[in-house]
């Protein structure tokens, strides 16, 4: 991957945009979202000074030019986050999946810190669950509901919120990773990868069982991956390759290729890629097989046939806005479906690819109307701010008037 330095830019006349997120280089589908959020807000507001909550400050700098300015959010002292916050005008959270157990009420936690301070906020696109803890269920309803606009990239993630006792106004748009541009993968990345040519290729993701993940046993989704590759090697005549979208998923990788019956036609991608790399590599596949939700949209967007994997309702809502097959959930015992399912999708794709087709580009045009809608807040921003500038001294409100919302969490 090639590491590339933030630009100059002098400070502007724009607002000043907080980005608070998964951030910093450990999950590339959050790394792909962030790319994604800076772009669209840089479209939109050219002049805008955008500023990055990392969890690694300095893979985001190396890694994100479009940022302006990056600053850490975990370990270090809270007044010098609080005095980054109180400093802009929008904080936007987002996306990805941040609103879960254990998870979501250290990114509310500032959110609400922010709202404190009279600084607007937007919900980018999140995704949502599992919401059972009650701190968690808390920070939901008390900060989400003080917030400008809350957009979320599927209905599970609304389902959840609402159970969670969120009462307000929802809107249901779709991933930011969907705009993501490829880059090119070469042909020379190709041989250092060890990847033959001239013959079909199959992708697959997996991925570690945890909190999002709580129902994963990792000996059984071993071995059915394992028969899965398997069979496509006889059927297809093809090499399999498992692409990591997370560090842990070599780990896992290995594991299931030591359980296959020809581990000699799986390879395994060992360097690191940006997500745009990432992208442009399954232009060379011919199926994809996968857990991770940003492999299944990588393979969609690319025009492949795709059986997701789901195991999570995230993965399973994406599924059936593309129209793919979704089975429910990843065990031992539905080996014989998973095959059929997949030697039926080989079979079928040609007259299915026109539908694949319309339903990415329909995702696409729901996931810029995310940004069109943060817009929306920006500009309610701007002209509360030119309204107030015109009027006497004596006669202007203050700015906790200007920038509603007062929860906090702590």
């Amino acid at each position: 991957m090639t590491l590339t330095t933030q630009p100059f830019r002098p400070p502007g006349p724009g607002p000043r945009i907080g980005l608070l997120g998964s951030y910093g280089g450990f999950n590339i589908g959050d790394e792909a979202i962030l790319t994604c959020v800076l772009g669209c807000l840089r479209v939109h507001r050219p002049q805008a000074r955008l500023v990055v909550f990392s969890r690694d400050a300095e893979h985001t700098r190396a890694h994100q030019p479009a940022a302006d300015e990056v600053v850490d959010w975990e370990g270090v002292p809270q007044k010098q986050i609080l005095d980054v916050l109180s400093d802009l005008d929008l904080l936007v959270l987002g996306g990805g999946g941040l609103l879960y157990d254990g998870e979501a009420r250290r990114y509310l936690r500032l959110v609400g810190a922010a709202q404190a301070r009279g600084v607007r906020t937007f919900a980018y696109a999140v995704g949502a669950g599992p919401l059972r803890e009650a701190e968690d269920r808390e920070a939901v309803r008390t900060v989400l509901s003080a917030m400008d606009e809350v957009v979320v990239r599927d209905e599970e993630s609304r389902l959840v919120l609402e159970e969670a006792g969120l009462d307000r106004d929802i809107t249901v748009t779709a991933d930011p990773a969907l705009l993501l541009p490829p880059e090119p993968f070469t042909e020379q990345m190709m041989r250092q990868e060890g990847i033959p040519a001239d013959t079909r290729l199959v992708g697959m993701s997996v991925r570690e069982p945890g909190r999002a993940a709580e129902k994963l046993d990792e000996s059984d989704y071993h071995a059915l991956l394992a028969d899965v590759a398997d069979f496509l090697v006889r059927r297809l005549e093809a090499h399999v390759v498992f692409v990591p979208m997370e560090r842990q998923d070599v780990h896992h990788a290995h594991g299931v290729l030591s359980r296959m019956t020809a581990p000699d036609r799986g390879r395994i991608l060992h360097s690191v890629y940006s997500p745009g790399q990432v992208l442009g590599f399954m232009n060379h596949l011919d199926l994809a097989v996968g857990m991770r939700l940003h492999f299944v949209i990588f393979a969609a967007l690319s025009g492949l046939p795709v059986l997701p994997l789901p195991y999570s309702g995230k993965v399973f809502d994406f599924s059936r806005r593309i129209g793919a097959p979704a089975l429910v959930g990843v065990a031992r015992e539905q080996a014989g479906l998973l095959l059929a399912e997949v030697d039926r999708l080989w079979d079928e794709f040609p007259q299915r690819r026109d539908d694949l087709d319309a339903r990415v580009q329909a995702l696409r045009g729901a996931a810029r109307q995310t940004c069109v809608r943060c817009s929306v807040v920006l500009d309610a921003l701007e002209e509360r701010t030119e309204r107030s500038e015109e009027m006497p001294d004596t006669e202007r409100p203050g700015l906790h008037l200007l920038r509603p919302g007062s929860g906090s969490v702590t």
